[in-house]
């Protein structure tokens, strides 16, 4: 699977997630770019994310991933 395809798949959960069609993402964006990105839906997300690429995150890999760019790497690595 190509990064490409890891941001477009990603980009339809975040829309999702947070409900909203205006999102994009790519490697640098973090909770902060995102209005509604807080704990609770953080744990939606990586739930979310999981689901749409059949894999799980470690508990290490969630709390220390930085930006989107550090979850595609996960994923590339996994699915």
């Amino acid at each position: 699977m190509s990064e490409q395809e890891i941001y477009d798949r990603l980009n339809e959960v975040f829309r999702d997630v947070f409900d909203d069609d205006e999102i994009t993402v790519n490697e640098d964006t973090t909770a902060d770019d995102i209005e509604d990105w807080d704990s609770l839906e953080h744990i939606n997300l990586i739930s979310a994310v999981e689901d749409e690429f059949g894999i799980r995150f470690k508990m290490g890999e969630v709390s220390s991933m930085k930006n989107v760019g550090e979850m595609v790497e996960i994923i590339r690595t996994r699915a």
